[in-house]
Formats: structure tokens, C-alpha cells, sequence
């Protein structure tokens, strides 16, 4: 029998000439028309997007999640129904605050059974109608949300909310398809209208020369940065401008991306602080909270911000004292600057980098002593586990965090290097499986390592993780930060009580987890797992388990630390 071509093949249309590879879903009933374009796509062997289908909406925004913040590529997230999109939603936040471009879709039903010769099924009348519809439930946090009433309308509108993502601030967009919409007869244009590369704007050249002009004079400049690095070629104009000008570069403490290598004698360590009272110049290179609380900035900085969307709408609150806002894309400014302050006087310059080589060369010192401290403590201390994981895998390796409490020792024991070595979850805990999927999925090359501690870790969907990550054949490293219980909580109740009956008669209601053993969860898939308490045995233990996934299997390293 021959079908019509109906509005399955519009959505898919417009995937393809969005340069959508991946459409990543949780499957819902509505998508049987989209499924049938896909078929048809396979059997006809045309070019488009392939269909991942996972086991929990969460797992699928974030796996796209992760593959767009490796790739900087757009993918597509199909969920079904509000149900779906609510299970989802912990993510698409998430890629709200990240300004993570993604398309995300789910239907509904709009005839509930009414409708002469079509039943969607009774689920839709009964439980799955959102009164206004289900983009009611998204609106807060995307950048747009609306219903397709007509097949007539469908293509152009995910082309458009395409577009809408990718524009600056980049963030995730909703497009509701009801089902009748999907199956309608789509008469395909003679002459679709193709997806246009998005080309952010550029500060003024003006105001870039004003702010060389500014760093030409200072004598002590610092770049803080959250996110400069989030492309690689972000990472290398950074890098241009730092040496170019001999600026130490401090990673803020919500860094989400690696943006310098900490071996180079120009880093300034973690934070802010230190150069408080003496930088007469900071630039602030994407990022939210360069300094907190907010009116604790340095006192005697110009401060200049360098960002594609210095002020973030999504923040209720906000105020990063800038005296220049260079707005536009912080790849092309940095470059831009690297350049004017390659004409500078070198003595001053010259001066600051032995300065800060000596500075870096202080602290790399202390660094290692405490290191060798933590080295034998028992259980296995933080610390000692972060350079141990250094030591053991491989320097092209990709660490997403989700450690949480022990946040502290990743930043400043941690030797990632390069561009996209580091990755970190933002918002809602529970993402970080989801997130190193989808890193394994754009650089299959790459070991993949998801830090999570033993409390972040129980928030995700584990089970479909793992099993997702070996049907697949995306095997990560898995290494539990495990101290045994919320660490944040108890210590958020002694912040507030240091003297309380809490600490007093050790009852601390909120740590407690009483965890399973998780080195063994991932046996129905057949992962690996081993639990480690010896802090002798934890770098072999680290490089059996990175052999394992070299071998194709996700592995689950339980490291006890001391609680």
C-alpha cells in the first residue's frame, strides 16, 4: 500500500537542513508518522539524521546536551507528550542556563477521539491533555514555545525555531506537534527554504581598540573566565591573548568548561581572590559569577566584560560592576585583542611573565606537598584521588563533573589539559551519566570519565545510562566519589548551627544516603565494576578500569573517600 507523504517528512526536512545528526528520544505514541519518514529515509538510503531511542527523557536531552557542548552542533530531543517533557525538564533547564542550543519536540492529541476515522487512543483524553497545551509547562525556560496547528505551517516552523536556538543568547526551543498535524498530507514545496549558518555579531572595533588601549597601560591585568574555552577555538584565542600580554588567567570556581591549561606557568589557580587588591584590569571572559557575593569585586579594576551574552536574562539577579562590555563573539574579540597587544612594550609585559611564572611555580610546589600528604590517608582522600586519576588515564581525556562536594580538589588537583578536557553539569544534579554519553557519542576517541559523587550519582537515571552506554557501545568511566552520605547537606547545617544539637549529638537528618554498592549495579549489562578503599591500590585500580572501556564496557570505579 502507498501513503501520502504527510507531516512526518516535514519534521524530518527540516532536521536535515538544519544539520540535525542526531535526533535523540524517549519514545512517545504520538511519533509514528516521523518514525515511518525515518523509515523510509533508511530504506531510500538519503542523507539525515539518525534516531537514537533511549530509556529516559533526562538521558535524552542530556546526551544531546553533551554532544552539542562538545561539537557546538545542534541536535534534536523528540519526548512524548507533557508527561515526557516534564521528565525532560531537569535537562532543558539545564540547557537554559547553559545557553545550550536544542530543538526539543513532543505532541499531543487535539481531537481526543472525537474526530471521525482517527482514534490517537484513549490515553490522550484521559491523561495526557495539558490545558493550554503542553508548551505551557516549558515556557520559563526556553527561549520559545508554541504549538504547529498545520501541516502547512510545520516545516517552517521547527526551521524557524531552529534559527531562534542557535541566535544569540543560544538556549533551547519547544515545538508542540499534535498528532493530527503529523499526519496530515504535506505537499512538499518545489523550493524549500534552507536553514541559514548563524553568524554572531562582533563587538565594535572601536571598543576593542579602546579596551587594548586599556590593557597597553595596566600593570597588572587578570582574566577570569567561566566558559572561555567552550570552543576550541575559544581555548586557543584565549590562550593567544594571555600570552601575548603575559595576563594570568584564573578559572572561576563554576567553571564549565576547561578554558586554560593549569600546567602553563600564566595559571592563575582557582578564583579570584588572591588578585583582589592588586589588578588594576580585569576582563571577564564568559562568564556569571566572576566574584561572589556580588559586591565583593576588586576594588581598584577596570573591569571589562568579553561575552556573547554578558547579561544573562535567565539570572534573577546579576551585577558584575562592568566599566566596558565588549558584546559579540568572545572568539573573535579575544583574537582581536591578542593581535593589539602584540605591539605593546615588552618590558612591562616581560616583567609580569616571570612574575607570574615564578607565582605559578610557587603554588605548583605547594600543590604537590599537599598532594604527597593526602597521598596515604585512609580512607582515600579527595585529593589523593584527583591526582591519582591524573596520573592514570591518558592526557586526552575528558572529565565531566559532577562531584558537588569535593568540587574543591577536582579544581585544583585535576590536571585535565586542552581544549574540552573538562566539562561541567550545570543545574539540576542527576545529569551527569547523560551528559558523558553524549561527549563519548561526539568523540568516540576520547576516554570519557563521569566524576560524580555517591549522592549526585543516585539522581541520575542509572539503569538506562548504563544500559543505554553498552547497547550503544559508548563505554565511559564512571569513578563514585563516595564519602558516603550528602556531604553538602550536613555541612549547610552546621554553616547555620556550628553549635547546634546536629553537631553535638551527631544528628545530621539530611546526609543520609545508605547507598548500594554501586560497583555492581552495572552486572545485568555486563559493565565493569570494582570498589576501592586502599589508597595504594587506587591508581592500578583507576588503569584496570580505563582498560576496561578500551576493551568496550562502561565501568563503575566505588573509590570510599573519608566522609
Amino acid at each position: 500500500m502507498t501513503y501520502p507523504i504527510d507531516g512526518g517528512e516535514a519534521v524530518l526536512e527540516a532536521f536535515r537542513n538544519l544539520g540535525i545528526r542526531y535526533i535523540v528520544s524517549s519514545p512517545g505514541s504520538e511519533w509514528g508518522s516521523v518514525w515511518e519518514a525515518i523509515a523510509r529515509q533508511k530504506v531510500s538510503g538519503a542523507a539525515g539524521p539518525e534516531y537514537l531511542s533511549c530509556w529516559h527523557e533526562t538521558l535524552a536531552v542530556n546526551i544531546a546536551m553533551g554532544y552539542t557542548l562538545a561539537t557546538g552542533r545542534m541536535q534534536a530531543v523528540m519526548l512524548h507528550a507533557g508527561v515526557g517533557l516534564l521528565q525532560g525538564s531537569a535537562g532543558i533547564h539545564s540547557a537554559h542556563i547553559q545557553n545550550v542550543p536544542l530543538v526539543v519536540l513532543s505532541g499531543e492529541s487535539i481531537s481526543y477521539g472525537e474526530q471521525a476515522g482517527f482514534d490517537p487512543g484513549a490515553q490522550w483524553y484521559q491523561n495526557l491533555s495539558v490545558v493550554g497545551g503542553p508548551q505551557r509547562l516549558v515556557e520559563p525556560y526556553v527561549k520559545w514555545a508554541s504549538q504547529v496547528a498545520s501541516v502547512d505551517t510545520l516545516y517552517e516552523s521547527i526551521l524557524r525555531a531552529g534559527h531562534m536556538a542557535q541566535r544569540t543568547p543560544a538556549g533551547p526551543v519547544y515545538v508542540n506537534v499534535p498528532i493530527e498535524t503529523q499526519l496530515r498530507e504535506w505537499a512538499k514545496p518545489a523550493r524549500l527554504r534552507q536553514a541559514l549558518p548563524f553568524v554572531p555579531p562582533r563587538a565594535p572595533t572601536a571598543d576593542i581598540e579602546r579596551v587594548a588601549a586599556l590593557l597597553r597601560d595596566a600593570k597588572n591585568p587578570v582574566i577570569t573566565t567561566e566558559a572561555g574555552g567552550s570552543s576550541r577555538a575559544s581555548y586557543a584565542a584565549l590562550m593567544a591573548l594571555a600570552e601575548a600580554a603575559a595576563i594570568a588567567v584564573v578559572e572561576t570556581p563554576s567553571s564549565v568548561f576547561s578554558s586554560f591549561p593549569k600546567d602553563h606557568p600564566l595559571h592563575g589557580g582557582p578564583g579570584i581572590a588572591p588578585y583582589f587588591e592588586t589588578t588594576d584590569l580585569v576582563l571577564v571572559v564568559r562568564s556569571r559569577i566572576p566574584w561572589y557575593p556580588p559586591r565583593k569585586f576588586p576594588p581598584n579594576a577596570t573591569i571589562v566584560l568579553i561575552d556573547e551574552n554578558p547579561y544573562r536574562p535567565h539570572m534573577v539577579y546579576q551585577n558584575l560592576h562592568a566599566d566596558w562590555v565588549l558584546e559579540g563573539d568572545a572568539t573573535f574579540t579575544l583574537d582581536s585583542l591578542a593581535t593589539l597587544a602584540r605591539g605593546a612594550p615588552l618590558a612591562p609585559v616581560e616583567e609580569r611573565r616571570a612574575r607570574h611564572a615564578a607565582q605559578h611555580a610557587k603554588r605548583e610546589e605547594e600543590r604537590l606537598r599537599t598532594v604527597e600528604d593526602a597521598k596515604t590517608k585512609r580512607p582515600i582522600h579527595p585529593i589523593w584521588l584527583c591526582a591519582a586519576l591524573s596520573e592514570a588515564l591518558p592526557e586526552g581525556t575528558t572529565y565531566v563533573d559532577e562531584s558537588v562536594s569535593d568540587r574543591a580538589a577536582v579544581e585544583a588537583h585535576l590536571r585535565n589539559k586542552g581544549p574540552l578536557s573538562f566539562i561541567k553539569v550545570r543545574g539540576a544534579l542527576g545529569q551527569g551519566l547523560g551528559h558523558a554519553i553524549g561527549v563519548k557519542l561526539a568523540m568516540p576517541e576520547r576516554t570519557v570519565v563521569a566524576l560524580m559523587g555517591d549522592g549526585a550519582f543516585l539522581y541520575n537515571p542509572v539503569t538506562q545510562s548504563l544500559g543505554y552506554s553498552m547497547r550503544d557501545g559508548l563505554p565511559i568511566l564512571i569513578v563514585v566519589f563516595n564519602n558516603g552520605g550528602y556531604k553538602a547537606m550536613k555541612n549547610n547545617q552546621l554553616t547555620y548551627y556550628p553549635d547546634g544539637a546536629g553537631r553535638r549529638h551527631g544528628i545530621f537528618p539530611g546526609e543520609t544516603i545508605g547507598g548500594p554498592d554501586y560497583a555492581t549495579l552495572g552486572q545485568p549489562f555486563g559493565c565493569w565494576g570494582r570498589r576501592v578503599d586502599d589508597p595504594n591500590e587506587l591508581v592500578d585500580a583507576l588503569r584496570e578500569a580505563h582498560r576496561a572501556t578500551l576493551e568496550g564496557k562502561t565501568a563503575i570505579l566505588n573509590v570510599v573517600l573519608e566522609s
